[in-house]
C-alpha cells in the first residue's frame, strides 16, 4: 500500500539576485518570508517566503546558472515519513536522508532527473523512530 501525502510542503525556485526576488514575490504575490525558517537562509541555502494563508511556500535559492529540473517537496507527518522511507527504498530507490535540525527530508531523482523531496516537520518523532528501526541509522545534516 502506498503511504499518504498531505499535501506539497514548498517548491524550489532558482533566482540570480535573492534579494530581488524576495521584493518581488512580496511586492507581486503577497509573499513573505517565513521567519522561523531563517536559519536556513545562508548563501548557499533556501530564502522561504509564503502568501498570506502560510499554504503556499517558495524557497528561494540563488543560483548564477538556473537549475534545469524542477524540484517539489511533498509534505506529510513522521509516520508517513518513516513508512515513504521504506516504501521508497523497497522500490530501490537511491534515497539521501537528511537531518535538517528542524525537519527531516528524503531526497530522491525521477528516472528523468527531477528531484523530489518528503519531508516533515515532526523531526523529533523522526528521530525516535529511526533510532527504534536501526540504532546505525545516520543523517545528513544540513
Amino acid at each position: 500500500m502506498t503511504p499518504g501525502l498531505t499535501g506539497i510542503d514548498h517548491v524550489h525556485v532558482y533566482v540570480s539576485d535573492r534579494a530581488a526576488a524576495e521584493r518581488w514575490y512580496e511586492q507581486v504575490l503577497g509573499f513573505k518570508r517565513v521567519e522561523a525558517l531563517m536559519d536556513w537562509a545562508t548563501p548557499t541555502g533556501p530564502l522561504t517566503v509564503e502568501d498570506a494563508g502560510g499554504t503556499i511556500h517558495l524557497a528561494l535559492f540563488e543560483r548564477d546558472v538556473p537549475q534545469e529540473t524542477s524540484s517539489l517537496a511533498f509534505a506529510t507527518d513522521a509516520e508517513g515519513f518513516l513508512a515513504w522511507k521504506e516504501n521508497l527504498e523497497s522500490k530501490g530507490l537511491g534515497l539521501r536522508l537528511a537531518d535538517h535540525r528542524l525537519a527531516y527530508s528524503l531526497y530522491f531523482t525521477d528516472p528523468w532527473g527531477n528531484y523530489h523531496e518528503i519531508t516533515t516537520y515532526e523531526r523529533d518523532e523522526v528521530a525516535a523512530g529511526l533510532q527504534a528501526g536501526s540504532g546505525a541509522a545516520k543523517a545528513n545534516k544540513h
